[in-house]
């Protein structure tokens, strides 16, 4: 049986803020994308949080009116308004918690998990380095410089670095004269290595 056009937009209308933080989400981190049915499952997640949040701010918003002054009425839009505008801060905040280790931190203090928000060793390992780098490439190369960008999985993506050096034997360096930046297949990357922050660079 087909569904009314006007239950159809109501729908839609109330799933959007969900859709809206999900795909802030996505598009901010570099988790890999869920199956279908799971993001519809996450998009429901974040429209019950959002939800909430509204809720919570129509019901401050009337206690206030009541007590100062009356600004205008709360209608539908009103609501749709505040429902997207509360979905994009929602998606960021996630965002933010996901790429900083922010939440999970935390709770690895409490002894409640010792997992991280990162997507997967590889990332958190790069994410949370602050130092120089080398990678150790195909046919025994070893190219050392500053990460700028680096693959969210080791067997695909690109690693951009600056400041590229080779290093030959004795870990002597060989610059790459009149270069700015070098991009290397993350496929090419047999191993790396996270320099120290205080070993600065190499001389």
């Amino acid at each position: 049986m087909d569904l009314p056009s006007k239950v159809i937009i109501d729908v839609l209308t109330y799933l959007l803020p969900g859709f809206i933080t999900a795909a802030i989400v996505y598009n901010l981190t570099p988790a890999p994308r869920p199956i279908p049915f799971e993001r519809l499952v996450l998009a429901l997640i974040f429209t019950m949080v959002g939800q909430v949040v509204v809720l919570t701010l129509r019901e401050s918003f009337f206690s206030v009116g009541a007590a100062v002054m009356t600004v205008g009425d709360w209608t539908d839009d009103v609501q749709l308004v505040w429902s997207v505008f509360v979905a994009i801060l929602l998606g960021l905040l996630v965002a933010f918690l996901a790429n900083t280790d922010s939440l999970h931190a935390w709770l690895r203090s409490l002894h409640i998990t010792k997992q991280t928000s990162y997507s997967s060793e590889w990332y958190g390992a790069f994410s949370q380095n602050r130092g120089y780098v080398v990678l150790h490439l195909v046919g025994q190369r070893r190219l050392y410089g500053w990460p700028e960008e680096w693959p969210s999985a080791p067997d695909q993506g690109h690693f951009v670095i600056a400041q590229a050096e080779w290093l030959v034997d004795n870990n002597e360096t060989i610059p790459l004269t009149g270069v700015d930046k070098i991009v290397i297949r993350a496929s090419d990357v047999e191993m790396a290595e996270l320099m120290s922050p205080l070993t600065g660079r190499m001389e």
